[in-house]
């Protein structure tokens, strides 16, 4: 019990929960931010219904925004792919627009958008199943657990693993066979929901594959032009893109870094939110959990690569090499991915992420990521969290502490997402959650009875 304790002070979900504040204007602008973002997501990447996104997506989120989303009033137009959610009679709604392949875009607070030039004849959704075999489509998928996997299964629905979690889908797969699958009513294998900071992960695999391609090095100063004039040795222009795939920038943030709204349901732009930031630490010596070290990582690749294949490169070098048809990477208005966060994605489309990662960048025969890159993102060689599990490259470690065995590792984001990979039970455990205020999943305690059960 006191090794939970410590794991969950460290992880990201832990961060997210703050005390109520008396409402403001702009808490009332982001909550209207919040509401559009959701509900775009949820109608137009998942094909949910507007119901069933209040009742999860919105429910149980941040205290001082939960109060206000019954007081703004959302509008969906189905026509174009736009939610308008008004929030002050003296500004423009806030709007979130879908573009297909790209998901929803927030814009910013008080901006009036040009005019939407798309018009869908049918409303946009969820891709169909890819008739290919699994693991590149999704045929062939035929689960038969034993008994008593079954059984651990449905505790992780029932609250087995978590006095109020709430769980929305289950992926077991073992020696790369989906071995057990469930999902809650209202989701299903094609029902995305947004991975949170699972796509911090994803930011450290697509930067793999910069580094294969060459156009990126992880030994090197980012490439951040805001920083490009800076002198010193410890000026931000010396931050390495090793310093922030581990979470050791230095740089000051509001908070533990945990939270960014502004970009996140603000509409500000990862440009304008997450450059301006000083230098608080030496670079390299403190580890500080921070959306912002992961945004800055994944903008050094845009300036690395250039606009032109950035904006097509989570689905071109990752996304659908992997047949995962039914996960989108969000932009903000700007086009800077915000893959901190703002991933949607499906338990299988993840549990393939999974057994990619298991398999160190090595996908139907064709190596993807530099060999060895998962030991790189596995390693703890950069500072580490006082408590509770390690950290890689954008990857929580796992071990005995933690009941698992050791080299055990996970992506983890908010509201309950985990992919937990278990290399020598040759693993990959996902669980997909849309977990209210404080509760929280035992992801370790869960992927410790699932490996029992299959041994």
């Amino acid at each position: 019990m006191a090794a939970l304790v410590l794991m969950l002070v460290t992880t990201p979900a832990a961060g997210q929960q703050t005390t109520p504040a008396a409402p403001a204007p702009y808490d009332r602008a982001i909550a209207a931010g919040y509401k559009a973002a959701m509900l775009c997501s949820g109608i137009f990447n998942a094909g949910r219904s507007e119901a069933q996104i209040e009742v999860d997506e919105l429910a149980g989120i941040y205290p001082q925004y939960q109060p206000l989303l019954p007081e703004l009033p959302a509008t969906v137009d189905r026509t174009t792919g736009v939610v308008s959610v008004t929030f002050d009679p003296q500004l423009p709604p806030r709007r979130a627009v879908f573009a297909k392949g790209r998901g929803c875009v927030g814009q910013p607070i008080g901006a009036v958008p040009p005019p939407v030039a798309t018009s869908y004849s049918t409303p946009p959704g969820p891709a169909p199943a890819n008739p290919a075999r699994w693991p590149q489509g999704d045929a062939g998928i035929a689960p038969r657990p034993s008994r008593a996997l079954a059984a651990t299964v449905d505790r992780a629905f029932t609250g087995g693993f978590g006095e109020g979690a709430k769980t929305a889908g289950v992926v077991i797969v073992r020696d790369g066979t989906i071995v057990a699958e469930r999902y809650a009513d209202g989701f299903g294998p094609f029902v995305s929901n947004r991975t949170w900071s699972v796509a911090k992960s994803i930011a450290g695999t697509l930067a793999g594959i910069a580094v294969q391609d060459g156009v990126a090095k992880v030994d090197q100063p980012a490439r951040i032009a805001a920083w490009r004039d800076e002198q010193g040795p410890n000026a931000r222009r010396q931050i390495t893109l090793d310093n922030l795939l581990r979470m050791a920038s230095g740089l000051h943030s509001a908070t533990a870094g945990n939270r960014t709204d502004a970009i996140y349901f603000g509409g500000t732009a990862v440009t304008e939110e997450t450059t301006g930031w000083p230098v608080e630490a030496k670079p390299g010596t403190r580890f500080r959990y921070a959306n912002n070290d992961i945004l800055l990582a994944v903008l050094s690749l845009r300036e690395g690569m250039g606009d032109a294949r950035y904006a097509t490169f989570p689905n071109t070098a990752l996304f659908g090499p992997l047949g995962m048809t039914h996960t989108v990477a969000e932009q903000d208005w700007r086009g800077n991915f915000i893959l901190s966060s703002q991933v949607w994605s499906t338990a299988r489309d993840l549990a393939r992420l999974g057994e990619f990662w298991r398999a160190d960048g090595v996908w139907q025969g064709k190596r993807l990521l530099p060999e060895g890159w998962m030991r790189y993102m596995t390693a703890p060689t950069g500072p580490q969290p006082a408590t509770g599990p390690g950290y890689g490259a954008t990857m929580w470690l796992f071990g005995p502490e933690q009941g698992l065995p050791a080299g055990s590792y996970a992506a983890q984001g908010n509201r309950g997402q985990y992919v937990m990979v278990i290399p020598s039970k040759r693993l990959v455990v996902v669980r997909r959650g849309e977990d209210p205020g404080n509760a929280r999943f035992d992801i370790a305690g869960f992927a410790k009875a699932v490996a029992e059960m299959i041994d």
